[in-house]
């Protein structure tokens, strides 16, 4: 099988951060830092340079097993420790996060954006999925609630909305112009949506967009910010995949800082940013880290906000610790500075070499076309399907985007999803293909497709 259907990174071989991961372990297990034996153990080999080595270490009644760390993980797990009440990862914390934690997350921000961020409009959570269900349970409160959604959108919007007992409001992302996301669409659907009796509360935006893959340009978003001010929408930004963007004319650039740069402040748009540690090139998706970033709500709205966060008590402190790592990583100048970066730059080149490769392929199937894989991990090629294909789906009652990614499972055992499954223009046909296969299986991918591909247009033309 070849699981091109869910983005979850190291499931395909993708190796984690080793910086991360070091600083991860040590805090996991303090009692090795506070051992005289293996503080001495890791300076010798960090100055003999053999930081990836292993050894038995023995120490009294016990064996541990111990890598040998760079000696900027020791420091910064020593910094995480004494930020942590009772140095204990396995305590519960503050229901927000762990205040130093926090006070790091919101410097990455600062630095990242160039406007100033609050500790205290930080919340962290397990993963952003949480994020995105609180602030759902706390703007619904009936089916007469709505929130503009994007079509085709990540299902978990549609699913929190439902969740909730609100209402979609979906506004459709133009294919034509590389899903692009026009305001004249948003408006037209904000006001239908209100002529029926529905108050639109938010504005839901995922960029770069998932299953679409598309990069928002700066001016965009400025009308985009625009738009939520004068309708008075709480503006949620998917912003998870903000280092996954792959061609050199697009940069991410956070609603917040565009909001601020527009001269927008805290009174001004309401305004909740949504991270997480599972995308970008760290890829933890399993350890449940992220935060929201929540700007422009008064103190009678935090509380309610601080209330439900209250309800789990507090998010995972693993999750926690690598949500202050991705937002600040080893700088230059640190010993971990240049393997880090070697690690990061070859999971990102490598993945845009994928998107780009998936990209030619599927262009150059019969009846398929896809827009420019500029950011995420995700294509989303449409595939006008032959009418004999249409209805062979209708008898075996699937979607035809169904039908044919079931077809391919069965005859490659390459794993797509249906674009049914994410919302698409009536009458038109799409699949969802992840870029995270490694590498070397990409070829083999394109060969079965294509293979296929002819095999079945073959079998359902005329």
């Amino acid at each position: 099988i070849l699981y091109c259907n869910i983005g979850n990174p190291q499931s395909l071989g993708q190796q984690p951060i080793t910086f991360f991961r070091e600083v991860l372990a040590l805090c996991d297990h303090p009692v090795i830092l506070d051992k005289s034996e293996t503080q001495g153990l890791f300076r010798i080999f960090t100055l003999a340079d053999c930081k990836f080595s292993l050894t038995i270490v023995p120490l009294p009644h016990v064996i541990w097993l111990v890598a040998f760390c760079s000696a900027d993980s020791i420091e910064r797990a020593w910094q995480i420790l004494d930020q942590i009440p009772g140095r204990a990862t396995g305590a519960y914390s503050h229901s927000q996060g762990i205040k130093g934690l926090r006070d790091t997350i919101a410097a990455g921000i600062e630095a990242r954006d160039g406007f100033p961020a609050d500790p205290n409009d930080i919340f962290l959570t397990d993963g952003a999925s949480p994020a995105v269900h609180m602030m759902m349970q706390l703007l619904i409160r009936s089916e007469k609630d709505g929130i503009l959604c994007p079509i085709p959108q990540y299902p978990l919007y549609s699913a929190s909305i439902a969740l909730h007992g609100g209402t979609l409001v979906p506004y459709y992302l133009d294919e034509a112009t590389g899903w692009g996301l026009e305001v004249s669409e948003l408006k037209k659907q904000l006001e239908t949506s209100r002529s029926k009796g529905i108050t639109v509360r938010a504005l839901v935006v995922i960029n770069p967009g998932n299953p679409t893959g598309q990069v928002l340009a700066e001016e965009n978003q400025k009308a985009i910010v625009e738009f939520c001010k004068q309708e008075g929408l709480v503006l949620l930004a998917d912003e998870v995949y903000q280092e996954n963007v792959y061609v050199p004319e697009k940069k991410f650039h956070s609603f917040k800082k565009v909001s601020r740069s527009m001269g927008y402040g805290e009174k001004d748009i309401a305004l909740v940013s949504f991270q997480s540690v599972s995308k970008g090139y760290y890829g933890e998706c399993g350890k449940r880290g992220g935060y929201m970033e929540v700007t422009g709500f008064g103190a009678d709205v935090r509380e309610q906000i601080y209330k439900v966060a209250s309800v789990n008590l507090c998010s995972n402190i693993s999750g926690q610790i690598l949500a202050s790592l991705v937002m600040s990583p080893p700088k230059v100048g640190d010993e971990s500075y240049e393997s880090y970066s070697a690690e990061r730059d070859g999971i990102l080149l490598s993945l845009a070499r994928r998107a780009k490769t998936l990209e030619d392929a599927f262009n150059k199937l019969e009846g398929v076309t896809c827009n420019k894989a500029e950011g995420a991990m995700y294509l989303f090629p449409r595939i006008d399907l032959p009418e004999k294909a249409i209805k062979a789906a209708e008898a075996a009652k699937k979607a035809p985007d169904a039908y044919y990614c079931q077809r391919l499972l069965a005859a490659t055992g390459i794993v797509f999803v249906p674009g049914s499954g994410f919302g698409q223009v009536p009458g038109t046909w799409h699949f969802r293909c992840t870029i995270l296969p490694q590498e070397e299986k990409i070829p083999a991918i394109v060969t079965r497709l294509t293979d296929f591909h002819k095999s079945f247009m073959d079998e359902f033309r005329g």
